[in-house]
């Protein structure tokens, strides 16, 4: 597995795999790889031939008071666990590699990145946005595998994807999950053993929303309020949303009935703030 730095070392490494032939899979991280990420590239392994991994954590989509300081950085460990996912090089640029000083261009997906995470992060999906685009552009992939975690931002993705005509296939990966059932983050390292349980609340809400969708309830209020009951009883937990969604424009619905929805889970806990999600 190589490992390089710049955008000509990228370029290079996968014109090489071109000419042999070999299709390119483009897995994007932020590093701190847990099992998630390791399946993501494994999932980019069934899919194509040559499989790059990004390793770069974007200052542009973290707020002003979020934890871009703090976020962890593991390499050596991403490094190893990368290969043996299967990785056949890592890209793991500087902040100037991707952005020159006077950079002005941004990329913007209105309307779509603007409800859940958006109405509380203003800016992160213009940065997820702006970032992931550089990274097909300069990876030139056939496809990108994403994780079904972070859902706005897969749909982000899609969709500028589709507005842009960027000629990459995207591929959803299904949650991976704690033994508990709470969804793989890197920040679930912040979360003591009192808390990592606490937070196993979030999938049983979920699975009381669909539980009674599976019963043929359509209204979304009584979806919506089934899962809270099960949030609050969680004291420790402190919701920033619970929302009913439509699967293609993230927009809040008021009837499941005739069209494809989730739910979208926002918890506070402690310091971590933790999402989550599920078909309905």
């Amino acid at each position: 597995m190589e490992v390089v730095h710049t955008i000509p070392e990228l370029r290079a490494a996968v014109a090489r795999a071109r000419r042999a032939g070999k299709t390119i899979g483009l897995v994007p991280t932020m590093g701190c790889l847990h099992a998630g990420h390791l399946a993501l590239i494994q999932r980019a392994k069934q899919e194509s031939g040559y499989v790059v991994v990004s390793i770069f954590v974007n200052p542009t989509q973290f707020g002003p008071n979020e934890d871009f300081s703090k976020y962890p950085r593991t390499f050596d460990a991403d490094r190893a666990g990368s290969q043996q996912a299967g990785a056949d090089l890592i890209f793991a640029p500087k902040t100037e590699d991707l952005y020159d000083p006077d950079a002005s261009t941004h990329v913007r997906v209105a309307g779509i990145s603007e409800g859940l995470c958006g109405e509380f992060r203003p800016g992160h999906f213009e940065g997820v946005a702006t970032v992931v685009a550089m990274l097909f552009n300069v990876a030139q992939a056939d496809l990108a595998v994403f994780g079904r975690k972070d859902l706005q931002q897969l749909a982000v993705i899609r969709r500028m994807v589709r507005d842009l005509h960027i000629p990459v296939r995207i591929v959803a990966h299904e949650t991976v999950r704690e033994a508990n059932g709470v969804a793989m983050s890197s920040r679930n390292r912040y979360l003591s053993v009192e808390q990592l349980a606490q937070a196993k609340t979030i999938p049983a809400a979920m699975a009381a929303a669909k539980a009674l969708a599976q019963t043929g309830v359509t209204e979304a209020v009584r979806l919506r309020d089934a899962a809270q009951t099960v949030l609050a009883t969680q004291p420790a937990l402190k919701t920033q949303y619970c929302e009913i969604i439509d699967l293609e424009t993230m927009a809040k619905v008021t009837s499941t009935a005739g069209r494809k929805c989730a739910i979208a889970i926002a918890c506070h806990l402690g310091t971590t703030r933790l999402i989550d999600n599920t078909d309905l």
